[in-house]
């Protein structure tokens, strides 16, 4: 007879149990404070997978509520709302609570940028005598990459609000415009109410914040 452990695939013959290197050892020659703090931990983390399936059925559950809502207001004004439903806030009639979906997007850029950055290094090395050196750091550090290797998009969009006259800069910009490209939208639901300081605060649903 077999059983499955909790967080492996692999099957554990009945009698045994698996320790830290993947060894299988007999139950009976386990310590009994190893069987009591595995018995403890597996009954804990099955409760918190509970609940963590419970919060992913109130999030289904709450986006459909919302998007049923949405749809029904849609109704009384004879209209009928298409693709991603979001950048919403329903509010008590008071005031004091508050639902709020909004959709994020993840932006990429597209080859359109390398372009851009060839046309902005040309203009540092046409300007590199004379040039604003906290300018320069600017425009240099926009291209850095993080430790995996991602861009910094908000450092390159921020090139944009740089006014230069410049016809290579100008091209550079709108290089960089026509390289964006939204990677992957992700929908997000808040509860908030108000506060003892008439602030409204989320309702927290991580466990770490109570």
């Amino acid at each position: 007879m077999t059983k499955q452990t909790e967080t492996q695939t692999v099957l554990v013959p009945e009698g045994y149990m698996m320790d830290r290197k993947g060894r299988l050892v007999p139950e009976n020659l386990v310590d009994k404070h190893d069987l009591e703090m595995n018995d403890f931990v597996q009954r804990m983390v099955g409760k918190a997978k509970e609940q963590q399936e419970l919060l992913r059925a109130f999030k289904v559950e709450s986006f459909g509520e919302c998007h049923a809502f949405l749809d029904l207001l849609a109704e009384k004004y004879g209209r009928k709302l298409g693709g991603e439903k979001g950048n919403v806030t329903f509010s008590s009639y008071d005031g004091s609570k508050q639902v709020q979906i909004s959709v994020q997007s993840s932006l990429a850029f597209g080859p359109e940028l390398q372009v851009a950055k060839e046309l902005i290094d040309e203009c540092l090395n046409d300007w590199s005598e004379g040039a604003d050196d906290n300018l320069k750091v600017v425009i240099t550090d926009a291209f850095d990459v993080d430790k995996e290797g991602n861009l910094n998009t908000g450092r390159i969009l921020s090139l944009r609000r740089i006014a230069i006259e410049d016809e290579r800069w100008q091209k550079a910009m709108k290089a960089i415009g026509d390289s964006i490209l939204i990677s992957s939208t992700k929908p997000y639901i808040r509860f908030k109410e108000r506060d003892a300081d008439k602030k409204m605060v989320n309702i927290s649903l991580d466990i770490a914040a109570l």
